[in-house]
């Protein structure tokens, strides 16, 4: 029978059956699950655990809170951080707050079975004994699949801008949703009317799978971004370095996706709307693929720095079928 408990504790519903999946198969426990960290922490309060397995970014309350309720209650519970936040700063903290290990989103299943059992969680056992026990896996739509896939990698492109740039993303839970064209055309014409924000746009496509790529700057804060980039050194404008980040970011958020979905994009040369582009061509060029498009919208921040800028992915229509088959494998 069972000899250990385990708490799986993430908001994403593929998350937690990629890594329900991903455990040893051999390896006697017993699997609860929570979907934030109030949930977590209400069922730890109530029982023993021996481990926690915890996402980091999620609703209500995140890793990092779950981790310093943990210490500021004096509570010895043994976690895992399993994270798509894998900025070094990120890491560097939850093991400053007690985590054990962190491992990065998908978990490797060779991997985490050698973290558990270096950190001494996987006993011999014998055929008799070994069986797990676990809640039915949760039902993953294609919404909550394709959230996870750009968590993901949304975590990946922040590493990278936290790299060059020497500082701390904060990430937020990206918005899918499926807009009518007039919805699209309304929230894109926002970035073009004189409301202080500049969005340079940028294509792209890879077996069938296309769409826009946006990244909105609210105006007053090129100027500090400009400084972040140490772009005062050179003799450039404020929309080059827009541009420049845009690929920075667009690029690797892109390449995120893409490996995780097993496709390769090309990519358009960005442009900047209201200067190499409108919205009105963008919409019209657009206008056939986009009756409906899958939008999500990431808004990243930058620690310390009165800094936010908004990344969205227009995925045509026509894609989500083919989006549809590429994550079939992970929600069912």
């Amino acid at each position: 029978m069972p000899t250990a408990s385990l708490l799986v504790c993430d908001d994403s519903n593929m998350a937690r059956k990629q890594l329900l999946r991903a455990l040893p198969a051999d390896w006697p426990v017993t699997i609860s699950q929570a979907a934030n960290g109030e949930e977590a922490l209400e069922q730890l309060r109530a029982a023993h655990f021996d481990l926690l397995l915890l996402d980091l970014t999620m609703p209500i309350l995140d890793g990092y809170g779950v981790l310093a309720a943990l210490k500021a209650e004096g509570r010895a519970q043994k976690v895992i951080v399993v994270s798509g936040d894998v900025q070094e700063e990120a890491i560097r903290r939850v093991k400053a707050l007690g985590a054990l290990a962190f491992l990065k989103k998908p978990a490797d299943p060779e991997l985490l079975r050698q973290t558990l059992d270096q950190l001494g969680f996987l006993r011999p056992v014998t055929a008799a004994v070994a069986s797990t026990t676990v809640l039915p896996e949760p039902k993953v739509s294609f919404r909550d699949a394709f959230r996870e896939v750009v968590n993901i990698a949304m975590g990946r492109a922040a590493a990278l801008l936290a790299r060059v740039l020497g500082v701390f993303v904060q990430l937020p839970i990206p918005n899918v949703n499926i807009l009518e064209v007039s919805e699209l055309h309304m929230a894109l014409a926002d970035a073009q009317r004189g409301n202080g924000l500049t969005a340079v746009c940028q294509g792209y496509i890879g077996e069938g799978i296309a769409g826009e790529a946006l990244l909105i700057f609210h105006d007053s804060e090129v100027a500090d971004m400009a400084r972040l980039m140490q772009w005062q050194q050179h003799n450039h404008s404020s929309m080059e370095m827009l541009l420049d980040m845009s690929s920075i970011l667009i690029g690797a958020c892109l390449s995120g996706i893409a490996e995780q979905l097993d496709v390769s994009f090309s990519q358009g040369h960005p442009q900047i709307l209201g200067e190499h582009a409108s919205i009105d061509e963008l919409i019209r060029i657009n206008s056939q693929r986009w009756r409906k498009t899958l939008a999500v919208e990431v808004s990243y921040s930058i620690e310390g720095h009165d800094i936010h800028f908004d990344l969205l992915l227009l995925f045509t229509e026509d894609s989500v079928s083919l989006l549809t088959d590429k994550l079939a494998y992970l929600m069912e």
